[in-house]
């Protein structure tokens, strides 16, 4: 089944013109992306939920990324597609509202897999969720990904710095993420390891 996309502008507008996915991915055409980070806090540190991506993907198999993304159909909307990637590949439930904005992203590598060239063109969304959960409390796409694994935030940054592990992750990704999390850490407590909006 073909997947279309918005062909969008430097902003993340749509420009009113749709394109096949892997078409998008061979030119190196503009679309869209929501990409999503699960964040908790044990033993007052603040850690993130990395997946491994599956080895049959078409693009860095194996790799550790963020913990939910996908493509956002034509139509479609950031938060709508967010909400819905969580669901799929993580088997999360959220409501828009939960999402944390942290920044937006223009995305441009270009790379080959399989032999075939990989040009990626992305106006990318940054989302933050705050969740407590054990990595087997997830139910994972195993289409999309082989695992889970919670990571303290520096460990991250200090492994994706160093080539500590094998991963597509951008670093100034993790620096817009670092400032969701600075924000809205404090709106949080960490009590027995439970979150609870405190009020303002």
């Amino acid at each position: 089944m073909l997947e279309f996309l918005d062909i969008v502008d430097e902003n993340g507008e749509p420009t009113g013109k749709t394109v096949e996915r892997k078409k998008a991915h061979a030119e190196g055409i503009r679309h869209r992306t929501s990409h999503v980070w699960l964040a908790r806090k044990r033993n007052g540190r603040v850690e993130i939920l990395m997946q491994k991506r599956a080895e049959n993907k078409d693009s860095y198999p194996g790799c550790y990324d963020i913990s939910s993304a996908g493509h956002i159909p034509a139509g479609g909307g950031f938060e709508e597609s967010a909400v819905r990637e969580l669901r799929e590949e993580l088997g999360v439930k959220a409501d828009e509202g939960e999402l944390i904005y942290c920044g937006d992203r223009n995305v441009q590598w270009d790379d080959v897999f399989s032999g075939k060239p990989f040009h990626d063109n992305q106006f990318s969304r940054v989302f933050l969720l705050w969740r407590d959960m054990e990595e087997d409390q997830f139910t994972l796409q195993k289409e999309e990904l082989e695992s889970v694994k919670w990571i303290p935030f520096d460990e991250c940054v200090d492994g994706i710095l160093n080539n500590k592990f094998k991963n597509c992750i951008a670093t100034d990704e993790l620096m817009i993420l670092k400032k969701g999390i600075e924000k809205t850490e404090r709106m949080f407590s960490d009590e027995n390891g439970k979150y609870r909006q405190k009020d303002k």
